[in-house]
């Protein structure tokens, strides 16, 4: 108890942040690197990015996926300073990434003698893009990257005006083609489970596993529904100005944040109110502020 509240009174220190962030970086790093070596990489599973193509030269080249992730990370992130520049983040986040680029491929190396955990390509492919993407979600929380193909894919975004998303799409569309060519199909297949997992736990670690919900309410008793919300659902309302688009009638519209427990009871509190209310309900896969996460 005396650590945890000590932990947050420092919280609001800046050198504390930025030790946490490194911290955060070095882990997920080890998590990434680790999941490459014991499920991916045996299994021959590319899912995307340098350890994908790290993992192609390895069994088509026989060369050290270290070696192949170090050659192209260090170029990789020099071509982002150079030509990103200013867009490619504030120094911290260069230095961060930096620091991700290097130690990855350095776990990558001294774990390459571990036995693999499963020799099953669907098991590898599975708990492979889980372990990545938990990996990837710890060192996005500490405001970084490890660098690799998605400084290309920022590069290619900026001179050719190229949505990010679809530089970063094409450029694993590669490797999973290049992975059916000189692999197999198989290891392609299993290779976009992968990929697809890994932005799963992405998205967890990022956002945690609860999903709050929002709340749209167009109803003429709104006075009597805030008065409701505000005792019964004990959650803050905002009254939003809004218009009918057909009939250019004023119809004010509330809006209320609620956990995914409460939005049962918030939804029978405004009907029984209300049976004619309109609702609209959405998820929210984060909110920050009094009453949920601070």
């Amino acid at each position: 108890m005396v650590i945890s509240q000590w932990i947050r009174k420092q919280s609001t220190s800046p050198v504390l942040r930025l030790f946490m962030d490194y911290i955060y970086v070095l882990i997920g790093s080890a998590f990434v690197g680790i999941a490459f070596n014991v499920f991916l990489l045996p299994n021959r599973v590319a899912s995307g990015g340098v350890s994908g193509i790290s993992t192609i030269v390895h069994w088509t080249l026989g060369w050290e996926a270290s070696y192949v992730q170090w050659a192209l990370n260090i170029p990789l992130f020099v071509l982002g300073v150079a030509l990103l520049g200013s867009t490619f983040g504030y120094l911290q986040y260069a230095l961060k990434t930096l620091v991700g680029t290097i130690f990855l491929p350095f776990i990558v190396y001294i774990t390459s003698g571990w036995d693999a955990a499963t020799h099953h390509e669907l098991l590898g492919a599975l708990f492979g893009g889980i372990g990545v993407g938990l990996g990837l979600g710890i060192v996005f929380r500490g405001n970084a990257s490890t660098g690799g193909t998605d400084l290309a894919a920022q590069v290619i975004h900026k001179y050719t005006g190229i949505s990010l998303g679809t530089c970063v799409a094409c450029i694993d569309g590669l490797i999973v083609i290049s992975s059916a060519v000189y692999l197999s199909i198989e290891s392609a297949l299993f290779a976009l489970i992968g990929m697809y997992l890994t932005g799963k736990l992405i998205d967890v670690v990022q956002m945690g596993f609860n999903t709050s919900k929002l709340v749209y309410i167009i109803s003429d008793q709104q006075t009597t529904l805030r008065s409701v919300i505000l005792t019964e659902i004990d959650r803050g309302i905002t009254r939003i100005d809004a218009h009918g688009g057909f009939t250019e009638n004023k119809r004010p519209m509330l809006m209320c944040a609620v956990s995914q427990s409460e939005i049962t009871k918030l939804k029978h509190t405004v009907k029984a109110v209300d049976p004619t209310a309109f609702m609209i309900v959405t998820n929210a896969v984060e909110i920050v502020g009094e009453g949920f996460e601070e």
